[in-house]
């Protein structure tokens, strides 16, 4: 144990001094440069304030003031721009391209989808949890698993399987456990974390054939989801690091938040390789398998490597399971905002059966254009990026060179005045429908380069009626016993790691649906 300690100790000293003396590295260049920051910070732009570049550091003090809002604060700058881009200066000269305009989007996410991959440093960052999977690779190693990806997600089976997982964690789970907390009156849940255990639950199913029950009463600690969100939390980091080499030096030293990585890493794999190889045991037991989890039907389609078969299924993990909690987190805030909205989708809800079938839930068209609504204002993934492969010159005139990051900004584009009207702000799905002749709704999509929540092209993504079929089973299950009430006060705070959260949660009271 003491041995344990002084270990701890050790690394925790290494790493305070490692910081410290960059630290007393940046002195000298801060001092020199204060006087000019502080005032350069004030400078101001037509209607909004402009970060200001400087030779070695860029526009390090301006990031370094926004860095707990630079969702926000990117947003603002590159809605302000007359070509809907900017380009954020960073220490040591490295420069991002941060674009919102819809033809920037297209371009590199269609046009020239060739020239705009994930990129070298992207794929370097992400590489210790997600590996070669889908999400982390370009090339021929890509097509190969999206290719191969697309036919089991297009498969009528694989459908109905997800239609069973997530009406049993609804109905099993999730509603008994909502029916427990309005019978007390008094309890105070925190929704956000309950959205995500049973995300977490139903995309361990859906992908491994594995049910973690992490979505029970006593609301029990997951080892592997604990240590997945120390992961992503970590890589995050890493992409939004000013200073790269201190985070590479951690790596080489094992010290700090990359030696936590390393374990974190460590568990995760441990158990996708530990399941993956128990599946495989099990196919060759049987001549025919009844589980049509995604796991096994990789396995069934000949892909037969542990570590290639691991890293496929994580990433269908890191894409299932965050993404749709954030968004129906939000969705719950903005209803109870918005009573009118909810009181829509309720007739919407009663209006179907108790149980709706696939058929019926295609048919629920405010819903579908209320989550849109709540994901235009509050996505669950804010910005995404790609890096130049050569030279070119985008749509709106910015030159790029080979090798530069480039981003997306998905969070900026749903407030876009040009793109959404002068009422951008307000929350009104009415915005994504039109009616018939009959005076029916009818959903009116937009197109997907202005609205890149979900991706748009080649990488388009592939859960995503898969992911509208669990929110809105979610939101018919739930809405039509239950008025979910956010604790007074409360006013949400957005931020985002790989994907978009509610800063300390959102804290709701139950109430039994009385109409």
């Amino acid at each position: 144990m003491f041995i344990h300690i002084l270990h701890l100790s050790t690394s925790t000293m290494i790493d305070l001094h490692l910081s410290t003396s960059f630290l007393f590295l940046l002195l000298p260049i801060t001092f020199f440069f204060f006087k000019s920051i502080f005032s350069a910070l004030l400078i101001k732009y037509p209607g909004k304030y402009t970060p200001i570049s400087y030779p070695l550091i860029g526009s390090l003090f301006p990031i370094l003031q926004n860095s707990h809002r630079l969702i926000q604060w990117t947003s603002d700058i590159v809605n302000d721009s007359p070509t809907k881009t900017f380009l954020l200066h960073r220490p040591l000269g490295r420069v991002r391209v941060i674009t919102a305009n819809p033809a920037v989007v297209q371009h590199i996410l269609k046009t020239s989808f060739h020239l705009y991959p994930k990129g070298k440093a992207a794929r370097n960052n992400g590489f210790d949890l997600l590996g070669d999977g889908i999400f982390n690779t370009d090339g021929d190693g890509w097509k190969f698993q999206r290719q191969v990806s697309s036919h089991e997600f297009n498969t009528k089976s694989l459908r109905k399987f997800v239609e069973h997982v997530v009406d049993v964690e609804l109905n099993d789970r999730l509603l008994p456990i909502l029916a427990t907390s309005a019978a007390t009156g008094t309890t105070v849940l925190n929704f956000e974390d309950i959205l995500q255990r049973f995300a977490f639950d139903n995309i361990c199913n859906i992908a491994f054939g594995y049910d973690p029950a992490y979505l029970m009463p006593s609301m029990p600690e997951a080892i592997f989801a604990t240590a997945f969100d120390e992961a992503v939390t970590i890589i995050t980091g890493r992409l939004r690091s000013n200073l790269p080499l201190i985070w590479k030096l951690k790596r080489l030293l094992n010290i700090g938040s990359e030696k936590r990585l390393r374990i974190a890493v460590g568990v995760v794999r441990e158990f996708a390789n530990k399941v993956t190889k128990e599946k495989k045991l099990e196919l060759q037991q049987k001549s025919s398998l009844d589980s049509v989890d995604l796991l096994s039907r990789f396995l069934n389609s000949g892909h037969s490597d542990d570590n290639f078969v691991a890293d496929i299924v994580i990433s269908f993990i890191l894409a299932g399971r965050d993404t749709t909690s954030a968004a129906l987190t939000w969705f719950f805030w903005l209803l109870h905002k918005h009573p009118r909205v909810e009181s829509e989708i309720l007739t919407e809800i009663k209006n179907k059966s108790e149980y709706p079938i696939y058929d019926e839930m295609k048919e629920m068209v405010y819903t579908h254009a209320s989550l849109c609504e709540s994901m235009r204002l509050y996505p669950p993934v804010p910005m995404d990026g790609k890096q130049a492969a050569d030279d070119d010159i985008l749509p709106d005139g910015t030159f790029m060179k080979k090798g530069c990051p480039i981003t997306y900004h998905i969070y900026a584009m749903g407030r876009s005045e040009e793109l959404w009207g002068s009422d951008w702000a307000e929350f009104r799905p009415e915005r994504w429908l039109e009616k018939d002749i009959s005076g029916r709704w009818i959903f009116k999509p937009r197109d997907a380069y202005e609205y890149p929540v979900f991706q748009a092209g080649p990488r388009v993504c592939l859960g995503k009626e898969m992911a509208f079929l669990q929110m809105k089973r979610v939101v018919a299950g739930v809405l039509r016993r239950f008025k979910v009430v956010p604790v007074a006060g409360i006013e949400p705070v957005y931020v985002s790691y790989f994907t978009a959260k509610m800063k300390g949660g959102l804290p709701v009271k139950i109430e039994e649906r009385n109409e």
